[in-house]
């Protein structure tokens, strides 16, 4: 026989599985306004920007970007084998800093690749071996990398791990784990049944992250206590899901890559 208060568990349970369901089917606000489209055809996985260039990721591959006039001016090709999936890419100072791993290979195993930013030569790579997820985002912020592991529901996922084992890790200058926290429930809904693309520091200090297919990306910040970070707001973008960069000499401006029409998207975000 069955308890009251295992029933009444069991009812509030059902209930907050029922909400989760409604926010993970809830439409996208809508999008935030579009300032400028430039084509580009690696704009497959990611975007990142020192300020004059915007640099297009896809798994193999590089092209860097004028902004003034949307001209190509430099490019990389990797070999297939050894670059199996770029992710997300960062400008620190001279160099550019991409997440990359052997998704959907498992066992999971990440490294992280440096390029020259002028040149887009392929400098060095960090082997990290097997890790919390899939080595999805790099983003330099406080001193720190900042780094995400993602884990997928399907295709690209460990056995016993799924989306709601997606993890984000502050990592010393050697790439090693200081600090993780995990995702909000109703942002992991949102990722349902993939992960997190992209994450971006802000200028004055607050974390955005995107999923991988939604046309949105998250206000997050980290939780006084605990280890689940705190969903600030959800932002309707123009672009569905993947890896974002914030400007660096532009106030308020983020780029994304629309996946479809191989473009690198500016909006406006308030």
């Amino acid at each position: 026989m069955i308890g009251g208060r295992t029933i009444g568990l069991w009812l509030v349970l059902l209930a907050a599985s029922g909400a989760l369901a409604q926010e993970g089917d809830a439409p996208s606000p809508p999008p935030a306004p579009v300032t400028l489209r430039l084509p580009a055809v690696e704009a497959r996985q990611g975007v990142a920007s020192d300020g004059v260039h915007v640099f297009a990721i896809d798994n193999e591959r590089i092209g860097k970007y004028a902004i003034a006039t949307g001209k190509r001016i430099a490019q990389w090709q990797g070999e297939r084998r050894l670059f199996p999936h770029m992710n997300s890419c960062t400008i620190a100072g001279r160099e550019l800093v991409c997440a990359a791993s052997n998704y959907p290979a498992l066992p999971q195993t990440s490294a992280v690749e440096i390029f020259d930013a002028k040149s887009l030569r392929h400098v060095r790579s960090v082997s990290l071996g097997f890790g919390p997820g899939s080595l999805t985002v790099l983003d330099r912020h406080a001193g720190k990398w900042w780094a995400v592991f993602a884990n997928y529901a399907g295709k690209g996922g460990e056995p016993g791990r799924d989306h709601r084992h997606t993890l984000l890790v502050r990592m010393d200058d050697a790439f090693r784990q200081e600090a993780a926290w995990t995702f909000p429930a109703e942002v992991l809904a949102r990722f349902a049944p993939y992960s997190c693309s992209g994450a971006s520091w802000s200028a004055d200090g607050r974390l955005y992250v995107t999923g991988h297919d939604r046309p949105e990306m998250y206000e997050l910040a980290l939780p006084e206590a605990g280890s689940v970070l705190e969903l600030r707001r959800t932002i309707g973008i123009d672009s569905p899901g993947q890896a974002i960069d914030w400007d660096p000499r532009v106030r308020g401006r983020l780029w994304s890559v629309d996946r479809k029409d191989t473009a690198l998207v500016a909006s406006q975000i308030d």
